[in-house]
């Protein structure tokens, strides 16, 4: 045995030092990989589908934080004091704008400038829909609107990309929801990327390659729900709340109306009833309901109608933040909608 032993470990102390090369190497590693995280910017987001973007943006130099998180609302939402140490520690900051995050205006303002702050709904190229008031309770002339949606929106975004459009900056009067069409989710990328590169322009390559695939897997998401809505187009239905316009102007769905049209204000018992009424005659074959308000509102609309009920979440409440949200929650609103509606 001893002879049989002596030749081993002579092999073995030969190979001990090739072994113990990559053990003292790991300190190296370790300390390399936290070099990397400490250069990465502190970016700060405001809501989960803007989250999502960016983190697809960022993937491989750092992750934002977000302020909106769980199934809260910005609608409601009420700054903590994590969100406001956050915010003082950011190097970027962005948000979709006063008119959708009002709880974040005045503590931007009271920030210094050494923040980069984006409002995303100044991004050249966005399609900015005008608010809709009273709920747009009126049947629609389908085949006309319909088979121009993609024409009106080139329209839109000619007229939303010309410098001279006073209305680009003007937050207060159009729908705020912009995120809930590929083509707007695009501009704000772009506008994303071109913050980050001039405010991290180490990683200038990193964030150019990721908005690159990003780009291209949004226009893939496009057509798939083209694919998706298309069998269900003509059937109308009721919304929450009015958020959904930009998906109805790209895909050419039929929304008859909305239980609210802002979600700070519930309805009262005559608003209700009328829309109970208006279900009936407008043939709505799905009422939708959203994760963060009152369902009951919703039963009670449906309620002795033909009228099925579902739901949509157009902020991403039930959803894990992260790079892959937005794919989520569009391929979710797009296939509730089938659902619900082809069942009808």
């Amino acid at each position: 045995m001893k002879r049989a032993l002596g030749p081993a470990l002579k092999i073995l102390a030969l190979r001990m030092p090739t072994l113990a090369i990559p053990a003292l190497a790991i300190p190296a590693l370790l300390f390399a990989s936290t070099m990397q995280a400490a250069d990465a910017p502190v970016v700060v987001t405001s809501i989960k589908p803007i989250h999502s973007l960016v983190s697809a943006i960022m993937q491989g130099v750092g992750e934002p934080e977000l302020i909106v998180d769980g199934a809260a609302s910005p609608h409601t939402y009420n700054l903590k004091p994590s969100n406001a140490r956050a915010l003082q520690e950011a190097k970027v900051i962005f948000w979709v704008g006063p008119g959708l995050e009002a709880f974040l205006e005045k503590p931007l303002q009271a920030l210094g400038r050494d923040a980069s702050i984006a409002a995303l709904d100044d991004a050249p190229g966005l399609v900015k829909l005008p608010f809709r008031e009273g709920g747009a309770f009126e049947p629609h002339d389908d085949a006309p609107e319909h088979e121009s949606a993609s024409g009106q929106h080139q329209a839109d975004a000619a007229h939303n990309a010309d410098p001279g459009n006073d209305s680009d900056h003007d937050h207060g009067t159009f729908d705020t929801h912009l995120w809930l069409d590929p083509m707007n989710a695009k501009a704000m990328a772009a506008m994303i990327t071109t913050t980050l590169v001039a405010a991290d322009p180490a990683n200038a390559l990193t964030y150019q390659g990721n908005a690159k695939a990003l780009d291209d897997r949004l226009d893939a998401l496009d057509a798939e729900i083209k694919g998706v809505v298309a069998p269900v187009k003509g059937k109308p239905f009721i919304v929450f709340h009015d958020a959904y316009q930009y998906f109805e102007h790209r895909y050419g769905i039929r929304v008859a109306g909305s239980i609210t049209v802002s979600p700070e204000t519930i309805p009262g018992a005559e608003r209700v009833s009328e829309i109970h009424r208006k279900v009936g005659e407008l043939g709505a074959t799905c009422v939708f309901a959203e994760p963060q308000f009152e369902p009951r509102l919703v039963n009670v609309v449906i309620e002795g109608t033909r009228a099925k009920s579902g739901v949509l979440d157009p902020e991403a409440a039930t959803l894990k933040a992260g790079p892959d949200l937005y794919f989520t929650l569009m391929r979710g609103i797009a296939n509730s909608m089938k659902d619900c509606l082809s069942s009808a």
